[in-house]
């Protein structure tokens, strides 16, 4: 989709009162004040809000409440999953409003951005081959830290159809609900591995030329960004049961850049007089041919060193959440609710 076509569509959207087609579900665990900013920032005239809550310490619940949102409290008997908390609220959604055509899914740590509902309605009213629109989400304290400014980074993809969208996105109620909606069951990577079942069913996911939301990763320090690359690697296992043909291939190469390379290195090391510690001059090839790509993206020098760092760092923290989840699945237990704050 081209920057005309996604203006058009965002000039259309802001002319238009499309959000009475429009529900949306907000998922939350203990998010404070980022949970305030988000109801605060829902816009008047959509057809409903509902909230769903993980078992919340904090008054997210009470902040609902005092909005007039609904709130559906998750049983705590069942694990926890970000797609499960979906579900429910999907669920609900359109037992109150059964003919409800599209919903926006967002997590509430993130604040909706003027005129993105409106885009996103105008875009899928427009083509009802699209099953899911998403669009910029960026972090609302880029600044604040390496990893906030990491997580940027990652937000900004490509415009036009894509393979998958995040958990910040608008979906068509009638092929989610035939899709059966998310798979509860998945930890991490459940929007990646609906997006495979819809585009199966000759949907497209297109992301479009407007800013969707602020998002407030709040991660300061080093630790957060480990448990979170643990989670990927762990969300990449979990994905690769599921649909192989697509994520199998991501998960050898963790494991092999995470543990296999270096193990191999150093096993080799006695018996080759010290030359087999010279196969991990493939991390600094890997980090020059990430440079490198970014770079012909137009991005600034620091950012595409500060990335090839994240990637390259990386593959030991992913390579242990592929072997987390492994050894959890032989041991018959799953990793649940994985927050890195």
């Amino acid at each position: 989709m081209s920057k005309a076509v996604s203006a058009r569509a965002r000039d259309q959207g802001a002319g238009t009162s499309a959000l009475g087609d429009v529900g949306v579900v907000v998922i939350g665990r203990n998010e404070g004040e980022r949970l305030q900013r988000c109801f605060d920032t829902l816009p008047k005239g959509v057809r409903r809000v509902l909230y769903v809550d993980s078992a919340s310490t904090d008054d997210s619940v009470a902040q609902a409440e005092r909005r007039g949102i609904e709130v559906v409290a998750l049983d705590l008997s069942i694990a926890f999953t970000a797609a499960r908390a979906r579900n429910e609220g999907f669920r609900r959604l359109l037992a109150v409003e059964p003919e409800l055509e599209l919903v926006q899914f967002v997590d509430g740590d993130c604040e909706m951005l003027p005129g993105w509902l409106e885009a996103a309605a105008a875009t899928m009213q427009g083509d009802h081959g699209i099953a899911v629109v998403c669009g910029r989400l960026r972090e609302r304290f880029r600044d604040a830290s390496v990893y906030n400014r990491l997580c940027d980074m990652e937000w900004d993809g490509p415009i036009g159809d894509v393979f998958a969208c995040g958990g910040i996105c608008m979906m068509r109620a009638a092929p989610l609900a035939a899709a059966g909606g998310f798979t509860d069951a998945i930890m991490a990577g459940e929007e990646p591995e609906l997006c495979v079942r819809l585009r199966r069913q000759g949907y497209r996911v297109v992301r479009i030329d407007a800013d969707m939301a602020l998002h407030d990763a709040a991660m300061h320090r080093f630790g957060q960004w480990w448990k979170r690359m643990i989670r990927d690697g762990y969300g990449t296992a979990e994905l690769a049961g599921y649909h192989p043909e697509h994520w199998r291939k991501d998960e050898l190469s963790m494991l092999a850049w995470g543990l296999g390379l270096p193990a191999t290195a150093v096993a080799s090391a006695p018996s080759t007089g010290g030359l087999g510690l010279s196969l991990l001059g493939a991390y600094p090839a890997l980090w020059l041919r990430i440079v490198a790509r970014r770079q012909r993206r137009g991005e600034p020098l620091a950012d595409s060193a500060l990335y090839a760092t994240h990637c390259v760092a990386g593959k030991l923290p992913q390579a242990l959440g592929v072997v987390k989840f492994h050894w959890g699945a032989l041991r018959g237990r799953r990793w649940t609710v994985a927050e890195y704050r």
